[in-house]
């Protein structure tokens, strides 16, 4: 459980991952031994990957999202100073929610895959 939380933790101060589902992880950290939390948590991140691409093909803004995470790298390195990634999007909930996926639809796709054997 301890190991999940500091590893996700970082990913929720700056903004990449909401409290939910650090909470999922690290319920199912309390279930599985570390080899298989860690191979859960990495195929989480490869299906949200996968989701993420999707959802940018969709919504045809690849380019719009490409900018904003070079500026937002650009500012955090220029700044030496972490900040909320997509704060200014909070206000403009279309937005926001137009740039989000769901990522407890990925820890659950990967528990899945993990517990039929497959990964």
């Amino acid at each position: 459980m301890l190991l999940a939380f500091l590893l996700l933790y970082p990913l929720f101060m700056i903004g990449a991952m909401g409290a939910g589902d650090i909470k999922v992880l690290i319920m199912i950290g309390s279930f599985v031994e570390v080899k298989e939390l860690i191979a859960i948590i990495i195929m989480s991140f490869v299906i949200g990957a996968v989701c993420s691409f999707v959802k940018l093909l969709v919504e045809h803004n690849g380019r719009e999202r490409l900018y904003y995470f070079l500026s937002y790298v650009s500012d955090v390195t220029r700044t030496r100073q972490w900040k909320i990634y997509g704060e200014h999007t909070v206000q403009d909930y279309k937005q926001y929610r137009r740039n989000k996926i769901h990522f407890t639809v990925p820890i659950l796709f990967s528990v899945v895959l993990r517990t039929g054997g497959v990964i």
